[in-house]
C-alpha cells in the first residue's frame, strides 16, 4: 500500500507527504530523520491519510493536496475525522 498523508507539527503547521509504510514514516519524522520541515517542528501527529494501490498515485495525491491552501487542508482533515467518527458509531 501507498499512502499520502498530512502531518500537524508542534507549531501548528501542516506538512504533506507519501510513503509505502506509515507507521514507519511517522516514527523517522518524530525521531528527526524525516523532512527537513518536520525536524525543526517535532512531535509530529498524523492527522490525515488516503490509501494508494501504486506509488504513482499517491504521489499525484500529495501535488494536489500541496498545492491546496492551508484552509483547505484543514477542512479536508475535519471532513476525514467527522467520517471516521460516524463510522465508529455505526460499527
Amino acid at each position: 500500500m501507498n499512502y499520502t498523508y498530512i502531518l500537524r507539527c508542534r507549531d501548528g503547521s501542516l506538512y504533506t507527504g507519501w510513503t509505502n509504510n506509515l507507521e514507519r514514516r511517522l516514527a523517522c519524522h518524530n525521531k528527526g530523520k524525516g523532512a527537513k520541515y518536520t525536524r525543526a517542528r517535532r512531535p509530529v501527529e498524523l492527522a490525515y491519510y488516503e490509501t494508494f494501490q501504486t506509488k504513482e498515485e499517491a504521489m499525484r495525491r500529495e501535488c494536489e493536496i500541496k498545492r491546496m491552501t492551508r484552509e483547505k487542508k484543514i477542512l479536508l482533515i475535519e471532513h476525514w475525522l467527522d467520517n471516521a467518527s460516524e463510522a465508529k458509531k455505526g460499527s
